[in-house]
């Protein structure tokens, strides 16, 4: 990474197909924000959380990570829950909402058709979450949501992918860092089952956990 690379550009044209694809969505919806979503929450946190990318209604309208959408409802609930968020629900980008010693991210920071970013926008949007994870303090908690978030951030900072599974529940030490792993909390995975509310509040629990006895 260039030293000079923000953690966050609000103009980056990276990725034609991405760009393009953002130019037809405010056309279609003027109102939407439709632009690279930043990352919401504590600047220096110690808890990270790194999604997947922008949905369509979701943060890609409110330019907020998980704000607005399915996912976000169970994702703030449980914040809330064991003290990383001051509200339970995230409903705007300016509302009363505060994270406390968390960060949301995404993956992706701009959303891609049919919400399947192709493996070289992945790639190009690496550097951004390179730095955002090198703002995390020693003895940090990087949680991510999904295996395209998962290996996003192997990839950032230079861990083998084939050493580091994913699993839901997975724990990696990463030196200073620990990467804990769960289900995207979807609608899909929610409403199939695959991710449950106790599933995904475990993980959580385990995160703020491991923040309690690094502190």
């Amino acid at each position: 990474m260039n030293p000079s690379t923000p953690a966050f550009d609000a103009g980056c044209r990276r990725c034609e197909r991405l760009s393009d694809f953002l130019t037809e969505v405010r056309a279609q919806h003027p109102e939407y924000y439709a632009r690279p979503v930043p990352p919401f929450g504590d600047p220096q946190a110690e808890l990270l959380i790194v999604g997947l990318a922008p949905g369509m209604h979701g943060a890609n309208r409110t330019g907020r990570p998980f704000t607005g959408d399915f996912a976000g409802i169970l994702l703030y609930q449980t914040l809330y829950d064991f003290g990383f968020a001051s509200q339970p629900v995230s409903a705007a980008a300016d509302d009363a909402l505060v994270l406390k010693r968390c960060r949301i991210t995404n993956a992706v920071k701009c959303l891609p058709p049919q919400n399947k970013p192709v493996t070289a926008e992945i790639r190009r949007c690496n550097d951004f979450l390179r730095a955002e994870l090198a703002t995390v303090p020693a003895g940090g908690v990087v949680l991510a949501l999904g295996k395209i978030a998962h290996d996003a951030v192997l990839r950032s900072v230079g861990a083998p992918l084939a050493r580091y599974r994913f699993a839901h529940g997975a724990q990696h030490e990463l030196g200073d860092l620990t990467l804990l792993d769960s289900y995207h909390c979807s609608r899909y995975n929610t409403q199939t089952r695959r991710l449950t509310e106790s599933m995904f509040r475990d993980v959580v629990r385990r995160a703020s956990e491991l923040l309690d006895s690094a502190a």
